[in-house]
């Protein structure tokens, strides 16, 4: 087990964001999760991390020792790519063994190594085939198989699952955390679905435009995020983003959506002017009433155990409602979405921040603290 370190980490591309100036560390053992969309530096983040691209600016450690500059070879890290790079005229046995014999090991102890690989991957059956005689959930595990098998002291994995169906994709993210842990070896996993970062990350990182927009435990990227790319990012359907307004009257604070108002009992606050913001509210919170935000059906969506319903309001504003029963709408049905501030988070409306969640008074402090002035 090994530390990683990346300490203001840049690279930069005369078409491309890159990335710009990253920091972060990756604790021993960790299963550590890279996320974002595409083109916003989480595989060339990778690629410096292996040396399979250079680091234009910035330092990059491994339990302690600098490995800025060091070819690939000399960093004892493990990569396995989005296509398998399996090699097609070997064998499965051969694409194993061959990183063992990179590193000059005795033949006898690199064909016990291999063995006991294959029958941890479950590859014992297959190691005489070639991989264009096996399944595409097969030769995952092979490429698992020959990164793991020389034992590294970091595995690097770039969105490994991409090519597999649903169902095998499902099937290997188990796999993948059981191997992890079985191993215990540091891993930093690339990956643009948000499913694999909250099922396999101990810890992960959102990045957007070369930068890590935030970090932590899932749970906490999702119900606490910075910001409402952070808060749209995570989450299937996405949060609910509205235009709000912020405002005091007679000693109390109101947020008010399109034409309803409710009284937000947890905002203390002595701000002078009306404040526009982005109000946010996740599917799952939303519920229907008697009062609220009114609105009317124009799409149901059935995913089996879970109903999505989509509701326009008066300003064609789209408000999406999950439900874990059969809807009993039809379309055109008007309705009313309840507010419970409890459910709310407010962010400012030019850079998107956190300003509110119930609770959470260091968001909302330091912002209308300003907007008092």
């Amino acid at each position: 087990m090994e530390k990683l370190v990346l300490q203001d980490v840049v690279k930069v591309f005369k078409k491309n964001v890159g990335v710009l100036g990253i920091n972060l560390e990756v604790r021993e053992g960790e299963f550590f999760v890279i996320l974002g969309p595409s083109g916003c530096g989480k595989t060339t983040s990778l690629r410096m991390i292996a040396g399979l691209e250079t680091v234009d600016s910035g330092h990059i450690f491994l339990d302690e020792r600098e490995i800025t500059n060091f070819p690939p070879k000399l960093r004892n890290i493990s990569m396995v790519f989005q296509n398998y790079a399996l090699y097609p005229f070997m064998t499965v046995r051969e694409n194993i063994i061959f990183p063992l014999k990179i590193l000059k090991m005795p033949k006898s102890e690199m064909e016990e190594k291999t063995e006991q690989i294959a029958k941890t991957m479950g590859l014992s059956d297959l190691l005489d085939r070639r991989p264009g005689e096996i399944s595409g959930g097969q030769k995952q595990r092979v490429a698992l198989a020959r990164a793991l098998v020389r034992e590294p002291s970091l595995f690097l994995m770039d969105e490994p699952l991409s090519n597999l169906d649903a169902k095998l994709r499902g099937h290997m993210r188990v796999e993948l955390k059981r191997l992890q842990k079985e191993f215990n070896t540091t891993t930093v996993y690339v990956t643009h679905d948000q499913i694999e970062a909250t099922t396999l990350a101990d810890r992960a990182c959102l990045m957007n435009n070369g930068r890590i927009v935030q970090m932590g435990n899932p749970n906490d990227l999702y119900d606490l995020p910075v910001d409402t790319f952070t808060a749209t990012f995570l989450g299937d359907p996405a949060m609910n983003i509205l235009p709000g307004e912020l405002y005091v009257e007679k000693g109390n604070t109101y947020l008010k959506i399109e034409d309803y108002t409710i009284k937000m009992n947890d905002i203390k606050t002595e701000m002078e002017h009306p404040r526009d913001v982005k109000v946010g509210i996740r599917p799952e919170e939303v519920q229907l009433g008697d009062d609220g935000i009114p609105v009317e059906l124009n799409l149901v969506q059935n995913l089996g155990k879970s109903i999505y319903e989509y509701f326009k309001t008066k300003n064609g504003e789209t408000i999406i409602r999950q439900d874990v029963v059969n809807s009993r709408h039809v379309l055109g049905d008007r309705s009313m979405v309840s507010v419970d501030e409890k459910s709310l988070y407010l962010f400012e409306t030019n850079t998107g921040g956190l300003i509110y969640r119930y609770g959470k008074k260091k968001y909302q402090e330091e912002y209308l603290q300003n907007a008092i002035n």
